[in-house]
């Protein structure tokens, strides 16, 4: 005779979430029981349709007695629990009717796989949990949250067995941003285990809780505190001692003591060598340390290590693209470009979705100076096999100002629908700046009064026609502008456009916030794109005292523009009032580019002497003196051609 399942459940205000959970076991269970404790939406009326039997419970902030009440009412051999944000997986719901016949086994851990972030960009985290049991009269939780039942049905049957049946997944999806913020979770769990802890300060699993919650509500220093006191004295083989290890890590990373968290890095990988996650938190906090060569070394470690096992709860990609993009990130440190490339290369190919590997793939491209040799290289390492993949892509070349491959791909990822506001105006952008202007001012004019975008469409045509010197349009789009009420930031920077400032007395009294100052340099990116380059610097010096701060912006874009003359400037500027090892490598870079090599190598040095973490400083000045080296021994061949020692040498 086969063995009865009952779905056992407990739930509150959880319509957005119940039907799918019952839809994933109705055709396996026999029975459902659901315990609503205060709905207030209709999570029971959706809980009837799938024929389960509902009970309501008044709260009393235990989750123990809510889950017993279940069981009072559960008629099934077995016990399957489940939340309401959770689901069954639709590979494991055969095999859970083969485990229920197994008449040795009293329990079953299974796995369960956390959905974790957002709904833009969603992690997985396995971890194990007991949901699995047989229904007996004396098997029922303990403790308020985080209750238990593995330790009681040991107390009440000390010949009970339990297996580990990892080829049942269940899928959670309550730690997803949007459901804690909803419930209100952590809040709620840290009051409730204050409670408990007080009435039983000894009890190690209720403070590994705590101190999980107090990590997950951000005060990382009391977390690293109970968690250290859950850690004291515990039992080697206890089955979450894995993931408490690595808590105890990251919240000493959190805190600022890496040297604490490497100490328990080490502690843990003695007890479990193969631990990936700890390898890889190792690396985060090398990386930290500006330990460059135990980074790597840690980063290599985690993706050499086996499958984890599933008490583990290892942090998705550890093994594979979150060390792969580390491992980027230090070969661009050294300025080792082609080994970047190639980390950031099997990044993408083991998670073709982590868009920050990409982004730094096209950063090194340069597409802006290189569009067709990005291009090639791009499509070879990225999938564009959907419209979205080409918006991504397509928004990338934007942001680095690439604007005649952020036409071709957006247009791409639009192809046979009307093109979304944002992108609309993305694509009037790239038009002006590709000079094709009546196509770029049809997009702009079709821009209604009331879209939220109105305000920054007619920015860009006043930017155009102060461009093209044509000042009476300008005037009325200027106009139109300000009779939408500008914030006085903007007001500012268009008084810079129409050249109303100069008019003023105060003509070099304009000073600029932050919002100010991040439109201003906006546009400066666009007209050095174009270029108008005396458009440019007529703007930075408009507003010399609000820009004080942000010299180094200003040059680098300078430079990255081919400016190097006009960057210098500013720089020298810059380093008579600060010193700045940032400041000193451009202007080495500088110096090296106009062949002034001794000057290079004063500034290289004081970069050096400034930055001494910085490994992109001595490979540069390994570079000069190679270079360097070069030329002196061409010079010394041509004045000496048969002087044997010229030839030796080089």
């Amino acid at each position: 005779m086969d063995s009865k399942i009952s779905l056992c459940m407990i739930a509150k205000n959880e319509a957005g979430n119940i039907g799918r959970c019952l839809a994933s076991v109705k055709e396996i269970v026999d029975e459902i029981v659901v315990i609503d404790t205060g709905s207030s939406d209709n999570t029971v009326e959706i809980a009837r349709k799938f024929g389960a039997v509902i009970h309501t419970f008044s709260w009393n902030e235990n989750f123990s007695d809510a889950r017993n009440a279940s069981l009072e009412l559960a008629t099934g051999d077995w016990i399957l629990f489940l939340d309401a944000d959770e689901e069954l997986a639709a590979e494991s719901r055969q095999r859970l009717r083969e485990l229920v016949a197994d008449q040795a086994v009293e329990g079953y851990f299974v796995k369960i796989v956390n959905y974790v972030g957002n709904e833009g960009w969603i992690e997985t985290c396995p971890d194990v949990v007991f949901r699995l049991f047989r229904n007996r009269l004396d098997y029922r939780f303990r403790g308020a949250i985080h209750e238990q039942i593995v330790d009681v049905i040991l107390e009440n049957n000390n010949q009970a067995c339990y297996r580990m049946a990892d080829d049942v997944v269940i899928i959670h999806y309550g730690y997803l941003d949007r459901q804690i913020s909803e419930k209100d979770k952590k809040t709620r769990n840290l009051n409730i285990i204050r409670k408990e802890l007080a009435q039983d300060p000894q009890n190690r699993l209720l403070r590994y809780h705590y101190g999980v919650e107090l990590f997950r509500a951000e005060k990382y220093a009391e977390a690293a505190n109970e968690l250290i006191q859950a850690a004291n004295g515990i039992d080697p083989g206890t089955i979450y001692l894995p993931k408490l290890l690595r808590y105890i890590v990251i919240s000493y990373q959190s805190t600022a003591q890496p040297l604490k968290a490497l100490d328990i890095v080490q502690q843990g990988l003695r007890l479990y060598p193969n631990y990936a996650d700890l390898y890889y938190y190792a690396g985060l906090l090398y990386l930290d340390l500006k330990q460059y060569a135990q980074a790597s070394k840690s980063f290599r470690k985690a993706i050499s290590m086996p499958e984890q096992p599933a008490q583990y709860a290892s942090f998705g990609g550890v093994r594979g693209f979150r060390s792969y993009y580390h491992l980027g990130q230090i070969a661009e440190l050294f300025l080792d470009h082609e080994e970047a490339l190639r980390n950031y290369i099997a990044c993408l190919n083991d998670n073709p979705n982590f868009t920050s590997a990409l982004e730094s793939v096209v950063c090194i491209l340069k597409p802006r100076e290189n569009p067709a040799y990005a291009k090639e290289c791009i499509e070879k390492v990225f999938e564009f096999c959907t419209p979205s993949a080409n918006l991504i892509i397509g928004e990338m070349f934007f942001r680095h100002g690439a604007y005649a491959l952020a036409l071709e791909y957006l247009e791409k990822g639009t192809p046979n629908a009307p093109l979304p506001p944002e992108i609309q105006l993305w694509k009037a952008i790239c038009l002006l700046q590709e000079q094709r202007n009546l196509e770029a001012l049809r997009i702009l004019d079709g821009f209604d009064p009331d879209s939220h975008l109105f305000a920054l469409a007619k920015l860009n045509q006043a930017l155009f026609l102060w461009v093209q010197g044509k000042k009476r349009k300008q005037k009325t789009v200027l106009a139109e502008l300000r009779a939408l009420g500008l914030a006085e930031d903007t007001e500012k920077v268009l008084s810079l456009l129409s050249g109303s400032h100069e008019r003023r007395k105060s003509a070099r009294q304009v000073t600029l916030g932050l919002d100010g100052i991040a439109l201003l340099i906006d546009i400066l990116k666009r007209l050095l794109s174009l270029p108008e380059i005396d458009r440019a610097m007529y703007l930075v010096n408009s507003v010399p005292e609000s820009l004080t701060e942000h010299r180094m912006e200003i040059a680098q874009l300078l430079y990255d523009y081919g400016y190097l003359d006009k960057a210098e400037v500013i720089l020298r500027n810059h380093l008579a009032a600060n010193q700045d090892g940032k400041a000193h490598f451009i202007l080495a870079e500088i110096c090296q580019e106009s062949g002034n090599y001794i000057e290079a190598e004063q500034h290289y040095r004081f970069a050096l002497a400034l930055e001494p973490d910085e490994p992109r400083h001595y490979i540069r000045l390994i570079n000069l003196y190679e270079n360097r080296r070069r030329e002196i021994l061409r010079e010394a061949k041509q004045k000496y051609p048969d002087v044997e020692i010229f030839s030796r040498l080089g």
